[in-house]
């Protein structure tokens, strides 16, 4: 366990300063968005009201209150997180070519060390996790920044406080990212923890078989998507419909999920102990 946590440590600190850097940038770009949002809305609210002589009320029941609604749906905040998530995506396939291809081959180094080798795996998928796991902690802290701050722009009358739940529940991307329920975040980043392991498997089928390993490491990762989704396609094909109740279907997802994640590990296991040589 020490090992591990050695090499957690290890990990966690050769991104740490790019990973400030991405926190940094998703939040100046979240606050630049709200208070450019924030301040357009009041304009076309002041010069409706003072130079087009409508009312206030006449005014928001034209365009609507504004509220954090109107912040998670702009540009600016999908922006910031389409920016999160293709950074943290690079890194899954970064923290391990990065090993590969740096000075004096550094995977060899790290494989050398007296530790199972699966350790390595197992830091790297951890590493990628506590990132993740960090990236929507920051961004609660951030959606209530941006709430403290339309409320110092939008007065009052022009303004429906939404709270920072409401506004995640309310958005279909943000309500994946955000699950607000230990179940629903359970089954969002366990499903993301798969997805971790079986494109590490692919990238060791990659490093292991070269040409060959690229359409294995393909091959692999679609069939794991097809086996995760067999028992909606065949209760679509044999029945036409979905049959199983939530309950059930939730029982035969998790045993889908058990068997990818552990033949990930098993292949992986086999790939770092018998084919990738020091």
């Amino acid at each position: 366990m020490k090992k591990y946590l050695n090499l957690l440590n290890f990990e966690l600190n050769r991104f740490m300063k790019l990973y400030i850097v991405l926190l940094l940038a998703i939040f100046v770009i979240q606050i630049i968005g709200t208070i450019v949002s924030a301040n357009s809305y009041m304009m076309q609210a002041n010069n409706a009201v003072f130079q087009g002589g409508v009312t206030q009320q006449e005014f928001i029941e034209m365009y609507s209150a504004f509220s954090m609604m109107d912040i998670v749906q702009s540009i600016w905040f999908m922006g910031s997180i389409s920016i999160g998530v293709a950074a943290l995506l690079f890194y899954l396939f970064f923290i391990w070519y990065r090993d590969w291809f740096a000075r004096n081959t550094f995977i060899y180094r790290l494989l050398m060390l007296p530790t199972s080798r699966m350790n390595i795996f197992y830091t790297k998928a951890t590493a990628i996790m506590l990132t993740v796991l960090g990236l929507v902690a920051f961004q609660h802290l951030f959606l209530h920044i941006e709430k403290m701050i339309v409320k110092w722009i939008v007065p009052k009358v022009y303004r429906e406080d939404l709270g920072v739940i409401e506004a995640v529940q309310a958005s279909e991307y943000l309500s994946i990212i955000l699950p607000q329920r230990f179940p629903e975040f359970l089954i969002a980043y366990g499903l993301g923890f798969a997805f971790v392991v079986v494109v590490f498997t692919a990238i060791l089928l990659e490093r292991s078989y070269r040409l060959k390993g690229i359409i294995a490491g393909l091959l692999y990762g679609f069939i794991s998507l097809l086996l995760f989704v067999s028992p909606f396609l065949i209760q679509i094909f044999i029945h036409g419909d979905i049959y199983l109740y939530p309950m059930e279907m939730f029982v035969v997802q998790a045993v889908m999920w058990a068997i990818i994640v552990a033949a990930s590990l098993m292949i992986s296991r086999f790939l770092l102990n018998h084919r990738v040589t020091v």
